[in-house]
């Protein structure tokens, strides 16, 4: 992410990206911040005004509302100033002053240490994108830009920042699908927590782009000549080396062994429409020899955070390995900035939120609580819920469910529905009857087979049930089950 010292790169911006820019509420903005910050600077030695513009910056290459481009340059202008709320609606209009106002909520420091503050800052989060998911993108680029200057921080806090912005924020990024910003707050927090490792996992990937870059820039010539060749416009393709923090843990599960990522330098194809993406799919499998298993249509069957692309791993002919990715460039853009970018095709700024039942579900559980300490005891599930890797399994009729990494197919038949759960008596994965306590992997197919006169599930099931969904269910039938059984036992008497 990039510092930049003066308004005049993001109005320039603006211009060449935004169609009939607002530009005079932009401008006010800046003057408003300037004034407050004036004088000031930060520990790295800069003016403060460089933060919101790099704050602001990055909104702009998100392509989000103007509004949301103007509050970042004021969101700190409150908390350093006697500017207030009031003054900012008064000249802003109450749009940018509630996000200024709900920006300025969330920076409020947390009092807690330890496992409270996690807890916390993960409420404070979850509300914010309940209440208006642009929040959180102010967020995260107030966030990004702090790990960008984390130098300047006493070495306790450069460690703490780093750990919640690896374990909070970059999860949470993936759950709205915007991998760039992921992948951005991941290696920034990456490079503070485990700097051996990243410088580690830094030369490596060094070494092997310079090994693999030549041929792999042959291969991004051919398939261009192919393309060219074949009546295909307006089409980009480039390469895209693997972000540091996503090798290093895919190395780990590959005994460190960089020889086997396949995708440490993939080959990006955005094309005009859908027809192409399938078009240019098949000249690649006529031009390459393509590795069995390793074709991946995420066009038709779209993973749950609306990721569409087409994936296809290839041998060339020097043995070379390179990964396709093949996609739109509205695709494109929803995959790099996810939810964010629904703000590109709806100007409005009114909220477009798909795939979020579980942060739907994840409010829920806050409202189920009580006290900080029942919020306490639940932290372990939330991180299952949101924080761990997600698994994409399939329905028979090939609906995708969107699960935690660990889940079994209890999970997924309260995910269907708690009848499902309640009456499921086995299940089969992949056409193979398998145990109900059984983990479950992406793409596996699932099929619940039930029994109607069922009473009830297992409480045993909550032993191996991942989700709050599942748990709860299980637990609330449970508890029926033995009400109806304590009521025909007194009407017996």
């Amino acid at each position: 992410m990039e510092t930049i010292r003066s308004y005049d790169k993001l109005e320039s911006f603006v211009k060449t990206h935004y169609p009939d820019p607002d530009l005079i509420t932009l401008r006010r903005a800046y003057d408003v911040a300037e004034a407050a910050h004036a004088g000031k600077l930060r520990l790295t030695g800069q003016p403060v005004i460089t933060h919101p513009l790099a704050v602001s910056y990055k909104l702009a290459e998100m392509g989000l509302h103007l509004n949301v481009v103007s509050a970042g340059l004021l969101h700190d202008v409150v908390e350093d100033s006697a500017v207030t709320i009031e003054d900012l609606r008064a000249q802003f209009g109450d749009d940018i002053a509630s996000l200024v106002e709900s920006v300025t909520k969330l920076k409020h420091t947390v009092k807690y240490v330890g496992e409270e503050r996690y807890a916390e800052n993960m409420r404070k989060m979850f509300l914010a994108m309940a209440a208006d998911v642009r929040v959180v993108f102010m967020k995260f680029a107030d966030r990004l830009h702090n790990l960008q200057t984390l130098y300047g921080q006493p070495k306790n806090k450069q460690l703490r920042i780093a750990r919640e912005s690896l374990e909070i924020y970059a999860p949470i990024a993936g759950r709205l699908g915007m991998s760039e910003i992921k992948g951005e707050l991941e290696d920034a927090s990456f490079s503070y927590l485990l700097p051996k490792e990243y410088q580690d996992v830094k030369a490596q990937m060094e070494i092997k782009v310079r090994e693999r870059g030549a041929r792999v820039s042959r291969i991004i010539d051919q398939t261009e000549k192919m393309m060219t060749t074949n009546n295909l416009e307006n089409f980009q393709i480039y390469g895209r080396v693997k972000r540091l923090y996503s090798l290093y843990k895919k190395m780990q599960r590959y005994d460190n062994d960089i020889e086997k990522i396949y995708d440490l330098i993939a080959v990006r194809v955005v094309v005009e429409d859908v027809e192409d993406c399938y078009a240019t799919l098949g000249m690649i499998h006529q031009m390459f020899r393509p590795l069995p298993g390793r074709i991946k249509d995420y066009i038709a069957q779209p993973k749950p955070n609306g990721y569409q692309s087409l994936h296809t791993t290839i041998f060339a002919e020097d043995k070379t390995i390179v990964e396709f990715q093949i996609r739109t460039m509205e695709m494109h853009e929803l995959a790099e900035y996810g939810v964010a970018a629904h703000w590109r095709y709806k100007e409005d700024g009114t909220q477009d939120l798909k795939n979020t039942r579980w942060m739907e579900e994840l409010i829920q559980i806050q409202k189920e609580l009580e006290t900080k300490k029942d919020f306490m005891q639940q932290l372990e599930i939330m991180k299952i819920e949101v924080f761990r890797d997600r698994i994409f399994v399939f329905t028979p009729k090939g609906d995708v469910i969107d699960l935690p990494e660990g889940a079994t197919p209890i999970d997924f038949a309260y995910a269907i529905h708690s009848q499902i759960g309640n009456k499921c008596t086995s299940v089969r994965v992949n056409d193979v009857v398998r145990n109900l306590d059984v983990t479950l992997r992406s793409g596996d197919i699932i099929e619940i087979i039930t029994n109607k006169d069922r009473r009830g599930p297992n409480p045993d099931w909550l032993k191996f049930a991942k989700t709050h969904h599942a748990r709860s269910k299980i637990r609330d039938a449970t508890r029926s089950n033995m009400r109806q059984w304590l009521s025909g036992m007194l009407k017996k008497k």
